[in-house]
């Protein structure tokens, strides 16, 4: 089949690359210059089967009172006149149960686990080099009521086949010597040595290159504008996709599939269609700092829960560099950068690993990162025939990329996928209560 595939980041491009191994002739439509230039440009850099719990849990309401008037919040809602911010918050608030959260645990583990070792494999068959890392992931804890509630969904991750193993301060210390500075502060650990990390960006534009190079078109500098459809009812199908390119002309490309990989932009492009999907931008902040002295700069990526930060550190051709990236902040498409926020990640930097990175020399990011209330990804077929989504990762985009692409490739090709998985489909759609609206129910 030739299919279009709207969007050139890490899920689209793993999307194209496994599409095209499965014999289909794949197009790539992108309005940057080159793939992974907006949400996977300056990520976090983990691939973190053991990041799972979702920020919709029971203990979630209760912190978000907390924060609210703090500019610095690691969880920030700027509420605005905007209905579908409103929706989604709502919807949020609904996945804050115990039966809602453990159910959501199962689906990212599940979907996690799979990608990581589909990933694996893909470096195994390609190659691929993106300044990867497999050291681990170490989660710290600075309070000892956050380490508290880290403990039943630890137990629910180890179940599901996450090894996430519980250690103390001393083991944590001795994992990453350059945690020492703050051994008193730490009231416990996890670790699980087969999550990893690298460059999101690096490892986009390399497969884009070994895709194209399999025959798989990109064409970056397109602005998609509109998806036309054609039909009625169940024949109701995607006719062609409009674009204007750099020079801006309209172009009209037309395929037998369609794939909508635009994260946060999803929506916008879905809504003319009748489609609502429950997903909202959660702007999210980076800063990558050159390393200042190597003995003080932490060698494992490490993720720090209470303050939403996740750290990984890469080693190439752009030098030794640390990359701190997280916190959410929910005020539609704004990707400004507000100073505050900036700030309170480097001074968070500083008391962690003082003298590490080169403060001076601090590069800041942002990027909209587009979250489902659950935290669970929209994977499969949409109620129009020959539309598929692959979008919604939030905060796991790396995590889930590999495994979201094959699977995708997979449903397109009118094959089950090797993963249980809440995969949406003809049989798998639920209406919500507002008409259109699409959610994940199980197959």
């Amino acid at each position: 089949m030739r299919v279009i595939v709207l969007g050139a980041g890490l899920i689209g491009t793993t999307s194209a690359y496994y599409l095209q191994s499965l014999g289909h002739e794949v197009t790539v439509i992108d309005r940057q210059a080159a793939p992974g230039a907006e949400t996977s440009f300056a990520n976090g850099g983990q691939i973190s089967v053991s990041h799972a719990e979702p920020w919709a849990n029971p203990g979630a309401p209760l912190k978000l009172l907390g924060w609210l008037g703090r500019q610095d919040a690691p969880l920030l809602f700027r509420l605005r006149a905007d209905m579908r911010q409103w929706l989604w918050g709502l919807s949020f608030l609904r996945n804050c149960t115990p039966a809602r959260t453990r159910h959501n645990i199962q689906q990212i583990v599940r979907l996690g686990t799979y990608s990581r070792e589909a990933l694996q494999q893909l470096r195994s068959d390609t190659g691929i080099q993106y300044e990867q890392r497999m050291q681990g992931i170490l989660h710290f804890y600075t309070n000892a009521r956050e380490f508290e509630g880290a403990l039943k969904p630890t137990e629910q991750m180890q179940a599901l086949g996450c090894d996430r193993r519980l250690i103390d301060a001393d083991e944590a210390v001795r994992l990453e010597p350059a945690l020492a500075h703050v051994r008193g502060q730490i009231a416990g650990a996890t670790y699980t040595a087969e999550d990893e990390s690298g460059d999101a960006n690096l490892f986009t534009r390399e497969l884009a290159r070994i895709a194209a190079a399999t025959g798989v078109q990109f064409r970056q500098s397109h602005h998609v504008t509109a998806l036309r459809t054609t039909g009625a009812g169940a024949s109701r199908h995607i006719d062609h996709v409009e674009v204007t390119n750099a020079e801006g002309r309209y172009e009209r490309i037309q395929g037998d599939a369609y794939v909508l990989a635009m994260g946060s932009f999803s929506p916008l492009l879905a809504q003319p269609l009748g489609l609502r999907l429950p997903i909202y931008p959660a702007k999210g902040y980076s800063v990558t700092l050159p390393v200042l002295d190597p003995a003080k700069a932490y060698q494992v990526s490490l993720t720090d829960d209470e303050f939403k930060l996740v750290f990984s550190r890469y080693t190439g051709a752009q030098g030794d560099r640390l990359r701190i990236a997280g916190t959410a902040e929910f005020n539609g498409y704004d990707r400004n950068l507000d100073p505050v926020r900036c700030e309170a990640i480097v001074r968070r930097v500083q008391q962690l690993f003082p003298g590490a990175g080169d403060t001076g020399r601090a590069q800041f990011w942002s990027g909209l990162r587009p979250a489902t209330p659950s935290n669970v990804p929209l994977i499969g077929r949409s109620p129009i025939a020959n539309l598929f989504l692959n979008t919604g990762h939030g905060t796991l985009g790396w995590t889930h990329a590999c495994g979201s692409g094959m699977a995708l490739a997979d449903l397109v090709s009118g094959r089950r996928p090797a993963v249980d998985f809440d995969f949406l489909g003809a049989a798998a759609m639920d209406p919500d209560r507002s008409a259109g609206t699409v959610r994940p129910r199980a197959v």
